[in-house]
């Protein structure tokens, strides 16, 4: 079984016999069926009896119904109801719209709207570049997704994916101050989601691409960044890139290994595999090697689509061939952005001295961290409940923050790698361990010290729209 969490969490309402022992009755039963009680809400007394409110966290929603079960057959005890924290804080969606400036009397709106407005229009219709300093523009991002490939579900459709781009709004703005506003496209073709943000671009100062399917994720990303003049960046693709990037120079930091001299094999060659691999060149890793469900890319494979033609033409120098396993004998370090169980521990033991392994499928890794805790020099996961997460948090927030900071009109590779370096720097020497290479969600030092980086390698790199007003 998993390991109880607050994604699988219930609020249940119990009526306990008003005698002594009951309570301790009832926290056994739930231990014994393996819930973990986070909190005790207080009681209710009634004549011979007690309503208590326990909050507790399961595995699953099958778990949740065992602890109900296991509770409610015990003698003087009762489970009135049991509500899922997590579509308790869902309903009604977890954004809302709020205004930033006060409307008290008619002056202010006087300013506000009808008649000062006008002239702020004015102002922008004759430089249209002011808009991104006179609206919303300076400081807004869509959130645009079609639902094609959303988290670990798939295609699930625009409806089932505003739940992730509302939660992803809700990042931007706790921890970036950035405004996020979801828009789910229902469309049939990667050409119709380029249309309609190209049309709805005059609105947003950023664009951030969330879970469209590859390989028309990099369509649309390289149709976007060519068409508009604001930054277009897809999260999937390039967040997890950079993070990725991050923990691999603390890596090699903690291991003594060197950039340069390091083989790594990716497990995954959809949208963040891509951008792993694009990442890792840019930054001088030795030699990278993409394997996908037939194994190894290389010139003249069958199966290449036009993103996996230019693995295949630039990464594996050696032209090495055959399944992940074989690609990962003598390896470096192995990255999985796949899906789980796909990697097993004599394909750990097989590769280089002191391995680094990033299994980062999600919600279940290609291999899990205690099946190799004992020949892996080092392990990271996308999952919040092991050490070393790569969480994408760490990168967009920030890199958003730096490019509105700059009035940059891209997001350029030099300032991906800017971040991911700031990222990595946020780990002190002294706080460096093998269970500990990346800083967590929650280290608010993290997005001032990226955006910095990332504005200062947008005004290196040439993409600022008014560097003599900067």
């Amino acid at each position: 079984m998993s390991r109880p969490t607050a994604a699988f969490s219930a609020t249940l309402e119990v009526e306990l016999a008003h005698e002594p022992g009951t309570l301790g009755r009832l926290c056994t039963a739930i231990g014994d069926v393996g819930g973990n009680i986070r909190s005790l809400r207080g009681f209710t007394v009634t004549a011979g009896s007690l309503r208590e409110e326990v909050v507790v966290d399961a595995s699953s929603e099958q778990h949740v119904e065992e602890i109900c079960a296991a509770v409610d057959g015990l003698d003087g005890i009762k489970v009135i109801t049991a509500v899922d924290r997590t579509f308790k804080i869902h309903e009604g969606g977890k954004l809302e719209t709020v205004s930033r400036i006060p409307l008290r009397d008619a002056d202010d709106l006087s300013m506000a709207y009808t008649p000062g407005v006008a002239r702020v229009c004015m102002a922008i219709h004759a430089d249209e570049a002011v808009s991104h300093e006179l609206t919303i523009r300076k400081n807004t991002v869509a959130i645009v997704s079609d639902g094609t490939a959303v988290l670990g579900l798939g295609n699930i459709g625009p409806a089932a994916a505003m739940p992730v781009m509302e939660g992803k709004a809700l990042l931007f703005k706790e921890f970036a101050g950035v405004d996020a506003f979801p828009i789910c496209l229902d469309v049939e073709t990667p050409e119709q989601i380029v249309e309609t943000v190209i049309r709805l671009a005059p609105t947003f100062g950023g664009i951030n691409l969330e879970d469209i399917a590859a390989p028309g994720a990099f369509e649309v990303e390289a149709a976007l960044r060519e068409a508009l003049d604001i930054p277009v960046f897809h999260d999937d693709q390039h967040g997890t890139a950079v993070v990725a990037l991050a923990a691999l120079e603390n890596a090699v930091r903690l291991t003594g290994k060197d950039l340069k001299d390091l083989r790594c094999v990716i497990l995954g060659a959809g949208a963040a595999g891509v951008a792993c691999a694009k990442i890792l060149l840019g930054r001088g890793i030795g030699d990278v090697v993409v394997c996908d469900r037939q194994g190894a890319i290389y010139p003249g494979r069958n199966g290449l689509n036009s993103a996996k033609e230019w693995l295949a033409l630039n990464t594996n120098t050696d032209g090495i061939t055959g399944s992940v396993a074989d690609a990962m004998v003598g390896a470096d370090v192995f990255m999985g952005v796949s899906g789980p169980g796909l990697v097993t521990r004599d394909d750990v033991a097989a590769m280089a001295d002191k391995p680094i392994v990033f299994a980062m499928a999600n919600p279940d890794p290609e291999i899990l961290p205690e099946a190799i805790d004992d020949i892996a020099a080092i392990v990271a996961t996308g999952r919040s409940d092991y050490p070393n997460q790569i969480n994408n948090v760490l990168a967009f927030p920030g890199i958003f923050r730096g490019a509105f900071d700059a009035g940059a009109s891209d997001i350029t590779e030099g300032m991906k790698i800017a971040a991911a370096s700031a990222i990595a720097a946020a780990v002190s020497s002294d706080d460096l361990a093998p269970d500990l290479i990346i800083p967590t969600a929650f280290d608010r030092s993290v997005v001032p010290a990226v955006s910095r980086a990332v504005a200062d390698a947008a005004f290196e790199d040439g993409v600022v729209r008014h560097p003599m007003d900067s």
